[in-house]
């Protein structure tokens, strides 16, 4: 490759900002990018995201109208999901491939769909290795993931260079298709990974031993992608800059790598953090803003193509901040664009307050991927449902009232009133958010004020007329002539008064109470009930970071714009076993994790004997359970409450005796009950149409994910 062909792939990463043309709000985000050979309109690109659309070749309609949405919403450049080169490299059996013609067909329906709208799409080519969920993986060496069910086997060189072939093989198509480029998946520990870091490469041959030979595969993958896609195509590698696992790579070597695939012919180098296997949380709602962006900048130090930032960032401030510092050409996010198919044009407009924000729940995202379910979004229920849940502009508008304010009832709302209803919104509290209050002053889930606060403002946007501190009656529905009444008055904690001798003592009290700040508790504390609310529970009462509600006091809390300062990226590191050095030596980037002192003890407590937190969700639930061991949190499980008593609570431990648990307090997170009473009786026959939904219709464990679709779905209904 001549030099002059390779400098016309390089962009200038120049942060100069055209003043003449330069977005008021964000001048580095929309300043456009040129390649060389074709310009990004802005610094904002869509990650890889596997929806499970890509498997099936009958929803490539479904997985076209979702990046339409994206495109129409202003992002400069998408990434599909992981699509295989071959068999070997399925993620799941018979999963998404570009090796044939037919392929090809299937994709252009998604190419020509973004390029109607000014964006460009790029496929990403994904071998999973040893990640794969079938017999046939292979892998540097016959080392099984601790993730996955099979052994992989380990890859001949022959097997090696036909892979090669594969990966060029599949680019090929890709630009066939109408692609504009294709991401090669070097990192999270897929199978590029697996040959450059010496946790699974063992190999003796020429592609194993240093860095340079462990690079090998990868660059040779990149050279022939090249090759076979000609200079005016763009490439972008995903690099793992930190791989948090043991022998992973230290930084002088992924610095080797990124300069050998820039030379190989990559145009845009791309952050990839930590494996999938990693004990280290990467994506998780308690990890905070932008916490890997250091090691993004040190990569850029070393490399003279763009570099983009990833991981954590959801929000314009912290996107406008890496590229206004340097740190990155470019931004990509992946879920915030689940969440809100149009963030970039609502940055551009100013409208920051009015993004619907990734909470990094991963509750119907990365969850329903390892469980084999199409993706959507807890806070998006219409992502990756474009053409099945569509919020259609009524011809006959009709009068709304929704009755309960919680996520369920804004949810209802807000798209009863966005499709033109006539809305009302009843909440018998004086705040907005319902259960969400709760969940947003957990240490580490301070993103969940941003949904409340994102519901706040588009209500008041659409005009829905919000009457707080107003208890409903039927009555009241009846002279309002209402033509629809959505019941989403939610749930309250279950008692355990007349259930438990003692439950009535002062120092019982809800997790309603206490996470609202109403009470507070002493400092040894029993939390009976080990679901999510549990856990939460417990890492509120130990955590070290954020401030004690009872120092705050319910008023502060029910200001719409309190946040509570999340815990620093220092602090989080240190906790975790992270490196705070950029130019880090250790492998792959840990080191020994610093102990938590907690501030008080606490004993968490299940009937059910077993594992606590076995029913936690998939991607989240291991951070919680590693939380609260680091926490000092002390587990008891198989227990029969006896009484509490002003010494503590008793209990009968799984071997039959009684024991007696001296603690100050006692907070209940046994469960929920629904709020029902303004549900019409059978026989009755009001005037309007009732539906119920959210915590009213099931309380079983919390769960916004249903309430947030219910409410979107009985209101596109109506």
């Amino acid at each position: 490759m001549s030099a002059s062909s390779t400098e016309n792939r390089k962009a200038s990463s120049n942060n100069t900002i055209n003043t003449a043309q330069s977005n008021e709000h964000y001048p580095h985000l929309f300043e456009p990018l040129d390649l060389g050979f074709t310009t990004l309109k802005n610094r904002l690109v869509m990650g890889s995201m596997h929806t499970g659309l890509e498997d099936r070749f009958y929803n490539y309609g479904k997985l076209a109208a979702y990046f339409e949405e994206r495109a129409k919403g202003g992002v400069a450049m998408m990434i599909t999901g992981g699509i295989s080169p071959n068999r070997e490299g399925w993620l799941l059996p018979a999963g998404g491939t570009m090796n044939t013609k037919m392929d090809v067909i299937n994709h252009q329906r998604v190419t020509r769909a973004v390029h109607k709208h000014d964006s460009k799409i790029i496929m990403q080519i994904l071998h999973s290795g040893r990640y794969g969920y079938h017999p046939f993986i292979v892998s540097s060496s016959p080392i099984k993931s601790p993730i996955t069910p099979f052994k992989p086997r380990k890859m001949t060189i022959k097997n090696i260079e036909q892979t090669v072939e594969d990966y060029a093989r599949s680019a090929k198509l890709a630009k066939q298709a109408g692609y504009d480029g294709v991401e090669i998946m070097g990192s999270e520990g897929y199978l590029l990974n697996q040959f450059l870091s010496r946790h699974v490469n063992q190999r003796s041959d020429q592609y194993g031993g240093d860095i340079n030979s462990r690079m090998k595969f990868a660059v040779d993958v990149v050279k022939a992608v090249r090759k076979a896609v000609g200079e005016d195509f763009i490439i972008l590698f995903r690099l793992s800059v930190i791989d948090l696992v043991k022998d992973g790579n230290v930084m002088d070597e992924v610095i080797t790598v990124a300069k050998a695939l820039e030379e190989a012919g990559v145009t845009i180098m791309n952050t990839g953090i930590g494996w999938h296997e990693a004990r280290v949380p990467t994506i998780v709602t308690s990890v905070p803003r932008a916490a890997f962006v250091d090691f993004t900048a040190e990569i850029k130090k070393h490399i003279s193509i763009p570099m983009m930032a990833a991981n954590r960032i959801n929000m314009p401030e912290t996107a406008e901040d890496i590229v206004a510092r340097g740190q990155a050409d470019m931004v990509q996010m992946a879920r915030p664009f689940l969440a809100d198919a149009h963030w970039v044009n609502k940055a551009k407009n100013g409208q920051a307050d009015r993004i619907n924000t990734c909470i990094a729940c991963n509750q119907a995202c990365l969850d329903h991927t390892f469980e084999n379910k199409r993706s959507t979004c807890l806070v998006n229920p219409q992502a990756c449902y474009e053409t099945e849940l569509v919020y259609k502009k009524t011809k006959n508008p009709q009068k709304v009232a929704v009755v309960g304010g919680g996520v369920a009832g804004m949810s209802a709302a807000h798209v009863a009133a966005l499709r033109g209803h006539e809305v009302t919104l009843f909440e018998a509290r004086d705040i907005l958010g319902g259960q969400f209050n709760y969940a947003k002053v957990i240490p580490g889930k301070e993103e969940f004020f941003e949904t409340i606060r994102y519901y706040i403002n588009e209500l008041e946007h659409l005009g829905v007329e919000i009457k707080l501190n107003t208890k409903v009656d039927k009555a009241m529905l009846e002279d309002g002539k209402f033509q629809h009444v959505v019941v989403a008055t939610g749930v309250v904690p279950r008692s355990l008064e007349g259930k438990l001798e003692g439950a009535d003592l002062p120092q019982v009290i809800s997790y309603a109470e206490l996470l609202s700040g109403e009470k507070s508790v002493g400092d040894t504390v029993a939390v009976i009930g080990a679901g999510g609310i549990g856990f939460d529970v417990s890492e509120y009462l130990t955590a070290r970071h954020g401030q004690p509600l009872d120092e705050l006091g319910p008023e502060t809390l029910k200001d719409p714009s309190y946040r509570p300062e999340p815990q620093s990226v220092s602090e989080w590191r240190e906790e975790w076993g992270v490196t705070n050095d950029t130019n880090y030596q250790s492998d792959g980037g840990l080191i020994r994790p610093e102990g938590i002192k907690p501030i008080r003890q606490v004993y968490l407590m299940q009937r059910t004997k077993g594992r606590l937190g076995s029913g936690l969700n998939k991607t989240s639930g291991w951070v919680h359970r590693a939380h609260i061991k680091s926490h000092g949190v002390i587990q008891v499980a198989g227990v029969q409450y006896e009484k509490i008593t002003n010494e503590g609570i008793w209990v009968t431990n799984p071997q039959g005796q009684s024991q007696l648990l001296r603690v100050d307090s006692v907070v209940v997170c046994a469960g929920q009950e629904s709020v029902v009473e303004l549900m019409p009786n059978v026989g009755d026959a009001p005037d309007a149409q009732y539906h119920l939904i959210g915590g009213a219709k099931l309380a079983a464990e919390l769960d916004a994910k249903r309430a947030i679709r219910d409410g979107a779905e009985v209101a596109a209904s109506i």
